[in-house]
C-alpha cells in the first residue's frame, strides 16, 4: 500500500513502503522486519511446520540427509537433558586448554584442535586460489575481535566501550559457572580483554576487508613460520599433509601475521590461553543449559537489538537447517520451487546477460579490447538457480552419536565439514558447488567461479513471481540479477577474468576511467547522514556500483518491452528495498555493512537514470531530483 501523503517525487521509499512502516512490527527475535526478512520468515514457517512433521513421521522425504537434520533437530529439542547435563559438556575441552602450559603444548594439539575450529593465535583454512581459480590453496590470517570492528576500539567510539562492558559482563556470569576459582574467574576475563586488545592493533579493519582482492599475498611457508613462531605453522601442515604439505601460503592479512609476535609469544602465552578458554566456554553455551545458552546470547542480542531468543523449535530448525544447509536446500527446492518458475527465471538471467553485453557494446569509456574481455566474461558466466540436481557427498558423511551431548554432536559435526575442507588441498576445486542453500532468501556472485547463484527462496514476492507483470519482476528479481552480474565489473570483481583469475584484462586508460567513475560512485553516497551516523561511501562503493548495474541493465530491457510500465518497475524497486529494524542493528549495518541502508538502496539509485524523471515527472524542485552532471550509470 503506497503512502498518499508523501509524494513518490520526493521520497519514493516513503512513498511506496510509508504506510507499512507505521504499523510493521518488528519480531522479538528478530532484528528487522519486511523485505528480505519477511521472507525468511515465512520460509522459516514454512520449514518448521515440515521438519516438526517429519519429525513425527506423518511426514517423509526421499532425501536421505534429511534424516541426519531432522535428528539434530530432535537433539537439540531435547532441553531436558541439557538442562540436567549443565556446563558438564563443555569440561573436557576447557579442562585442556587449562592444562596448556607452553607453546608447545598447544602446538602438539594443533592439528587436533584446528578441524573443530578452535580459536588459534591465527585463523587458517582452504580457499580456491585468486592467481589460478583451477587450484585450492592454504590462507592464513588473523585471529577473530569480540567487537565488531577494529573502528570499534577507538578511544573515542563510545558504543565500542559499552558492548566491550557488556561482554565482560555476559562472560563473567558465564565463567561463574566454571570450576575455576572467582579469582581465575577475574584473571581469565582480564587477560581475554587484554589479548583482544592487542590483536585489535593489527588485524583488517572491515573496510579493509572490503577490498577482498587485496587478500592475496602469496608468501613462502619458511617465511611464514618464522613470522608466527612460536606458533609451528609447519608442524602443523606437515601432520595435516604429510609430504604434500603446500611450500606457498596465501597470507589474508599480511599486517596481522606480519606483527603476529606482538600479540603471539611465549611471555603472554597465558593471555592468550585465558582468551581461547573464555572464546571456547562463550562458543560452547548454545548447547548446553537453556539458561546458558540465554546468558551466552546476551552480547550478540544487544548487537542486534532483539529483546528474547527465537524459540526452542526454531533454535532446533535453525541449528539443522545450518548444519545440513545443503539437503535442507535441495528438501526446500523440491517441494516448493516449480520448474516453470525455474525456467522462467534462468531465460530471464539469460536475457540480463545478453542485454549486459549490448550495453557494453555501448559503453563509451572502453575501448574495444576491454569491451571484448568483458564480453568474453559475461559469455562464460554460470547460472546457479534453485537448488542444486545433487547433493554432495560430504553431508551424508555428517553422521553422530544421538546418545552423545549435543555439544559433543556439534563438535563432531562442525570436524567432519572441516575436514573435508582441509582435504580440499589436495583436490582441484569444485566448481559445481553451491555457496548459498536453496532455502536462503539471498544472491550472491562468486568472483572465483565467475558464477551466479539464486536460491530459490529469494524466487517469490515481491522479487519475482509469474503472478506479477514483466515489469515489477524487472524492477524486482531482475534488479537483483543485475546487481549480482555487476559484481562481475565492481571495484573487486573488475580485478578477476573470465576463468576467475585475479588478472588485469583491462587497458591502463579504460581501468583510469573506471577508476575515476568508482570515485564519483563514492562521492554520491560518501557522508551522506544517517540515524545519527554517516554513510562511508567507500566501504559500501561494491554494492553501490553493483545496485546501479543492475537497474541499468534492467532498465534498459524495459525500453523493449510494449506493455513497459515504468511507474511499476519504480515501485517494486522500493518494495523490495523495505525494511524496519531495530535501532542497534541499524548502527551495526551502518559501521560495517558493505550495503549502503536500504532506504538509500530505494532513493539514490532511480536519481541517475532519465527513465525515473519520465516515469513520475520529476523536477528540479522534487526531493528525488539530482542534476544531470551528478548523474552516474557505469555499466
Amino acid at each position: 500500500m503506497s503512502d498518499t501523503k508523501i509524494r513518490i517525487q520526493d521520497d519514493l521509499y516513503e512513498a511506496v513502503n510509508g504506510e507499512w512502516l507505521k504499523t510493521a512490527v518488528i519480531p522479538e527475535d528478530r532484528p528487522t522486519a519486511g523485505g528480505f526478512a519477511e521472507l525468511d520468515q515465512n520460509v522459516e514457517k514454512l520449514m518448521m511446520a515440515d521438519f516438526r512433521a517429519l519429525a513425527e513421521g506423518s511426514k517423509t522425504t526421499d532425501i536421505p540427509e534429511m534424516k541426519y537434520a531432522v535428528a539434530l533437530y530432535k537433539k537439540v529439542l531435547d532441553s531436558e537433558r541439557r538442562n540436567r547435563e549443565g556446563i558438564a559438556p563443555a569440561l573436557p575441552l576447557l579442562d585442556r586448554i587449562r592444562a596448556f602450559k607452553t607453546v608447545e603444548d598447544l602446538n602438539a594439539a594443533a592439528p587436533e584442535l584446528l578441524p573443530m575450529e578452535f580459536d588459534l593465535p591465527l585463523r587458517m583454512g582452504v580457499e580456491a586460489d585468486m592467481a589460478d581459480a583451477t587450484r585450492n590453496a592454504f590462507v592464513v590470517l588473523g585471529p577473530d575481535l569480540i567487537l565488531p570492528d577494529t573502528t570499534y576500539y577507538a578511544e573515542d567510539n563510545e558504543s565500542g566501550k559499552q558492548l566491550l562492558a557488556l561482554y565482560a559482563d555476559m562472560a563473567a556470569k558465564v565463567l561463574a559457572y566454571t570450576p575455576l576459582t572467582e579469582e581465575e574467574q577475574k584473571q581469565a576475563l582480564a587477560d581475554t580483554l587484554a589479548f583482544d586488545a592487542l590483536v585489535a592493533k593489527k588485524v583488517k579493519s572491515q573496510l579493509e576487508w572490503s577490498e577482498y582482492y587485496k587478500c592475496h599475498n602469496p608468501m613462502p611457508v619458511d617465511e611464514v613460520a618464522e613470522l608466527v613462531a612460536p606458533f609451528d605453522i609447519k608442524g602443523l601442515l606437515q601432520a595435516l599433509y604429510g609430504e604434500k604439505a603446500p611450500d606457498t601460503l596465501i597470507v589474508y592479512d599480511p599486517k596481522a601475521i606480519r606483527e603476529m609476535k606482538d600479540y603471539f609469544s611465549e611471555e603472554n602465552f597465558g593471555l592468550y590461553r585465558n582468551w581461547a578458554y573464555v572464546k571456547t566456554l562463550l562458543k560452547a553455551t548454545p548447547y548446553l543449559s537453556e539458561e546458558l545458552a540465554t546468558l551466552g546470547k546476551t552480547y550478540s542480542r544487544a548487537l542486534l537489538g532483539v529483546a528474547v531468543d527465537p524459540s526452542l523449535e526454531k533454535q532446533a530448525y535453525q541449528a539443522a537447517s545450518e548444519l545440513y544447509a545443503e539437503p535442507v536446500g535441495v528438501y526446500y527446492g523440491r517441494s516448493y520451487f516449480g520448474e516453470e518458475a525455474k525456467k522462467d527465471a534462468v531465460e530471464l538471467v539469460k536475457k540480463i546477460i545478453e542485454t549486459y553485453k549490448l550495453r557494453i557494446r555501448k559503453n563509451g569509456f572502453l575501448a574495444e579490447s576491454t569491451k571484448e574481455q568483458a564480453i568474453r566474461k559475461l559469455s562464460t558466466i554460470e547460472i546457479k538457480m534453485g537448488y542444486p540436481d545433487e547433493i554432495k557427498e560430504i553431508w551424508s558423511k555428517q553422521v553422530f552419536d544421538e546418545n552423545e551431548s549435543l555439544l559433543s554432536i556439534m563438535l563432531r559435526l562442525t570436524e567432519i565439514r572441516a575436514k573435508d575442507v582441509l582435504e580440499k588441498l589436495l583436490k582441484p576445486v569444485d566448481r559445481t558447488e553451491w555457496l548459498m542453500p536453496g532455502h536462503m532468501v539471498n544472491a550472491c556472485y562468486n568472483p572465483s567461479a565467475n558464477d551466479i547463484t539464486f536460491p530459490a527462496a529469494i524466487l517469490q514476492k515481491p522479487f519475482y513471481s509469474l503472478q506479477q507483470s514483466v515489469s515489477e519482476n524487472l524492477g524486482g528479481i531482475g534488479a537483483v540479477i543485475g546487481h549480482e552480474i555487476s559484481h562481475a565489473f565492481d571495484n573487486n570483481g573488475a580485478n578477476f577474468d573470465e576463468f576467475g583469475n585475479l588478472k588485469n584484462w583491462w587497458t591502463e586508460e579504460d581501468f583510469k576511467a573506471f577508476q575515476g567513475l568508482t570515485q564519483d560512485m563514492i562521492r554520491q553516497f560518501d557522508g551522506i547522514e544517517f540515524h545519527g551516523g554517516k554513510v562511508n561511501g567507500e566501504l559500501t562503493v561494491s554494492e553501490n556500483i553493483a545496485d546501479n548495474g543492475g537497474m541499468g541493465v534492467t532498465l534498459e530491457i524495459m525500453h523493449t518491452l510494449p506493455e513497459a510500465d515504468y511507474q511499476a518497475y519504480f515501485m517494486n524497486w522500493a518494495r523490495v528495498w523495505c525494511r524496519k529494524a531495530k535501532e542497534e542493528y541499524i548502527q551495526l549495518l551502518l559501521a560495517n555493512d558493505v550495503h549502503s541502508p536500504n532506504v538509500l538502496r530505494a532513493n539514490m539509485q532511480p536519481r541517475n537514470f532519465p527513465e525515473w524523471y519520465e516515469a513520475f515527472g520529476v523536477t528540479e524542485t522534487d526531493g528525488m531530483y539530482l542534476p544531470p552532471e551528478k548523474r552516474i550509470s557505469i555499466w
